[in-house]
């Protein structure tokens, strides 16, 4: 795999639209694009990507209707006590990035106990953003800043080990990055696919990462 595609970074979106077209409930929709993600990450691993982001839940998902954030935060906490054993498995490291307030006590002790089960895996990061806002990582970032470099400012960041992502990836047709990594995607080369994630399979990955292949990287350069 060329090293131009070794993190890549997802915005998972149109679970919605993808229940709706399939006449099913809403909570239908995000439990078909978490098993999208489920084997999005194996898909990732055979492809012999290192780090993986994906963006769960933002800080502006709050401002859904309470049944939906109910029945994601109960679904979020399936996911974690069921996928973990396997991730594990796989080889795969889960890292929880974004703000814990607002967040069960339940869920938050699931979250940590994922990532001491999963800490000494070398295989794939995978950075979850939940309850993650970038603007809201910065500012948490900027509040313990005392001044220095940009590299001192990013080691304030949620994951400090977390590489800038080569290419960020986005479905469903949308074609903006919604708060997603403002900081780390200064540089990152972007993908639009028209596919609503439900759909997305490692084909769609592939072709993102070939695309990001076959571009020229500058960083600002000529």
């Amino acid at each position: 795999m060329s090293e131009s595609a070794r993190y890549v970074a997802i915005i998972m979106d149109g679970n919605a639209r993808w229940a709706s077209e399939h006449s099913v409930d809403l909570l239908a929709g995000h439990r078909a694009g978490a098993d999208t993600l489920k084997q999005t990450v194996k898909d990732a691993v055979g492809l012999g990507i290192e780090q993986l982001t994906v963006y769960a839940f933002s800080t502006e998902n709050w401002l859904r209707p309470t049944a939906e954030v109910n029945g994601l935060m109960v679904m979020f906490s399936e996911l974690i006590e069921h996928e973990t054993p396997e991730l594990n498995e796989q080889g795969v490291r889960m890292v929880f990035i974004g703000r814990r307030e607002r967040l069960t006590e339940e869920l938050k002790r699931q979250m940590d106990w994922a990532t001491a089960e999963t800490a000494t895996n070398t295989r794939m990061t995978l950075f979850v953003a939940f309850n993650y806002g970038g603007r809201a990582e910065l500012v948490d970032a900027a509040a313990s800043f005392e001044g220095g470099s940009e590299e001192d400012f990013a080691a304030l960041l949620y994951a400090p080990d977390m590489q800038d992502p080569d290419l960020v990836i986005r479905t469903s047709g949308e074609r903006r990055l919604s708060n997603f990594l403002i900081w780390q995607s200064a540089y990152s080369e972007l993908y639009f696919s028209d596919v609503l994630w439900p759909d997305f399979d490692v084909t769609e990955l592939a072709a993102a990462i070939a695309d990001c292949d076959a571009r020229k990287r500058r960083f600002g350069a000529r």
